[in-house]
């Protein structure tokens, strides 16, 4: 055989050993292409016994939760999910009794009633052991291979919270023009109370320091909890500096009305209304 016939092989094999091994991955790649350069694409060493705490809130989204559960746990990033089952109506409940016992580093909460997306965050922050924490829908609209871009400033010790903007430079789905005014337009207004210069107040992702999200008192139920948790991100703590708010850009893949959409215009005035409240009071 010739000795070049053997090289896939060898390469198949480096490909399974550092698929097995993050650690010794990232220090290959390091050499390979220099500290600078992966730093630059996400992939950096994480702190030994690092874990995030992954929290999904989910209602009625039997369609997409099996398959977004495993993207989230492709990821190669020491993990706990924690799902808050709102109430759902669907075949949820049992897709959620199923991934339960599939994987070992799943929990999964029922809230008594409907109550929100708020309440089951708020839920699922208690429940949290990581020393991260990461918002994650239970659909396909945001992408958790970005999570270690999401998180590698406070991971670095830059940044105390992270926002991840659909609106700074990555890919999306085309849909909805006035979502789009809609979200613009409550981020401007929220950044005129909280003195931030966001550009997606609305977004999905955001990550904390564990610390700074079990701090919080929140009390929005719904969708008010990104404006809510805005402020309180930006509001003074007395006798410490301001938490350190780093944005940085995702993608996007917006679904319609039709494949599951939930929030709606009522969710916007209501939004209007956490900005002002939770800016002049807690």
């Amino acid at each position: 055989m010739d000795k070049f016939d053997e090289k896939p092989d060898e390469l198949a094999r480096l490909a399974d050993l550092l698929a097995a091994n993050p650690e010794r991955r990232v220090e290959v790649l390091e050499k390979l292409l220099g500290v600078s350069a992966c730093r630059s694409v996400g992939i950096y060493p994480l702190p030994p016994g690092f874990k995030l705490s992954v929290v999904i809130p989910v209602f009625n989204e039997e369609r997409w939760l099996a398959e977004l559960v495993r993207r989230v746990q492709v990821v190669p990033i020491p993990k706990e999910l924690i799902l808050i089952n709102d109430f759902s109506t669907d075949g949820t409940p049992a897709i959620l009794a199923q991934i339960e016992k599939q994987y070992d580093n799943v929990r999964v909460f029922h809230q008594p009633k409907n109550m929100g997306k708020g309440a089951a965050l708020r839920e699922g922050f208690k429940h949290c052991t990581g020393d991260l924490v990461i918002v994650q829908d239970a659909d396909w609209e945001y992408d958790p291979a970005e999570y270690p871009k999401l998180i590698q400033p406070i991971v670095e010790g830059r940044a105390d919270v992270v926002v991840g903007s659909r609106f700074i430079g990555e890919s999306h789905r085309v849909l909805y023009y006035w979502h789009s005014v809609a979200n613009k337009a409550l981020t401007m207004m929220s950044n005129w109370f909280t003195n931030l210069n966001l550009t997606d107040m609305e977004t999905c992702y955001k990550v904390f320091r564990r610390e700074v999200i079990q701090g919080m008192t929140l009390k929005s139920n719904r969708f008010g909890f990104e404006p809510e948790v805005t402020a309180k991100i930006a509001r003074k703590r007395k006798g410490q500096p301001k938490w350190r708010v780093f944005e940085v850009p995702i993608s996007y893949s917006g679904r319609t009305y039709e494949e599951g959409k939930k929030i709606g215009l009522k969710d916007a005035f209501q939004a209007f209304y956490c900005i002002v409240r939770f800016w002049a009071a807690d």
